[in-house]
């Protein structure tokens, strides 16, 4: 009489156990891409506290570094698909901290001391506009628009030109000799591109056909070689060059608008 009841009940157990698996599974899945996020907000709180001490080559190494654990966490994402409004508030709020607050102390300590007002002013315009920059991509984002591109520089990129440019400065010694005034000019200008529309390429969704492999091995070789051999150069280079992208390929456009015959006009026969 109890023998059907008690393969019920073990049946039911069993699968009660298998959906507990795959649950603790995806709760593992979704873990992976938040402890890189955890991982850059520790870093960049390592920042801010090695800039309070003035080591600012370790401080701006730092925010370096968080960058590449801010971009290994969304491709572990949409690898695994497990991104969440959770992951991307959370995000957010690292961001703020090892993008926004870390490299604004970071050059107040290491230039803008000095200039009193003017220069925590600038120090905090950039954090103000890096948190603006971050709320509207969370509204883009939940809206499923900006896929493709960025609108206003991304934080991350803002942070490591201050912050390559403190590397660079400090490795070869040249405190001494740098401007600290264009530091100022510099935090104005990178938070003003970081509330404008101004686009930028999101490399998400990147794909590129090697069709000559061999001749992309060699490529992607004396690239690794050059960035070991320099990385302070390698790394202000790329950051520079990707701020300077949005602008250039801006003014690109309008010149093409420009050089472009209006709608409805025909060319004009040729003389005889």
């Amino acid at each position: 009489m109890h023998e059907p009841f008690r393969n019920r009940f073990r049946g039911r157990f069993r699968r009660s156990r298998r959906r507990r698996g795959r649950g603790s599974f995806k709760r593992g899945i979704f873990l992976l891409p938040n402890l890189l996020t955890t991982g850059s907000l520790f870093i960049g709180f390592y920042a801010i506290i090695a800039s309070i001490h003035e080591q600012y080559w370790q401080a701006s190494l730092a925010i370096l570094a968080a960058i590449v654990l801010d971009g290994m966490d969304g491709t572990v994402a949409r690898l695994t698909k497990s991104a969440s409004p959770f992951g991307l508030q959370y995000d957010s709020l690292c961001d703020l901290t090892a993008f926004g607050l870390a490299p604004a102390v970071l050059v107040y300590n290491w230039a803008l001391a000095p200039f009193g007002r003017f220069g925590w002013l600038a120090a905090f315009v950039f954090v103000a506009c890096g948190a603006l920059r971050l709320a509207r991509f969370n509204v883009l984002a939940q809206s499923g628009e900006g896929a493709s591109d960025f609108r206003g520089l991304p934080i991350p990129a803002a942070a490591g030109v201050l912050a390559s440019t403190v590397y660079l400065a400090e490795d070869f010694r040249l405190h001494a000799f740098f401007p600290h005034a264009l530091i100022a000019v510099v935090a104005y200008l990178l938070a003003f591109l970081m509330v404008s529309t101004i686009r930028y390429r999101s490399f998400k969704n990147l794909s590129v056909p090697l069709k000559r492999p061999f001749r992309a091995l060699v490529g992607a070789v004396l690239a690794l070689f050059v960035a070991a051999a320099a990385p302070q150069v390698v790394a202000f280079a790329v950051m520079c060059g990707y701020a300077a992208s949005g602008p250039l390929q801006l003014l690109l456009r309008v010149r093409r608008l420009r050089e472009r015959p209006p709608q409805g006009e025909e060319a004009s026969p040729p003389a005889p």
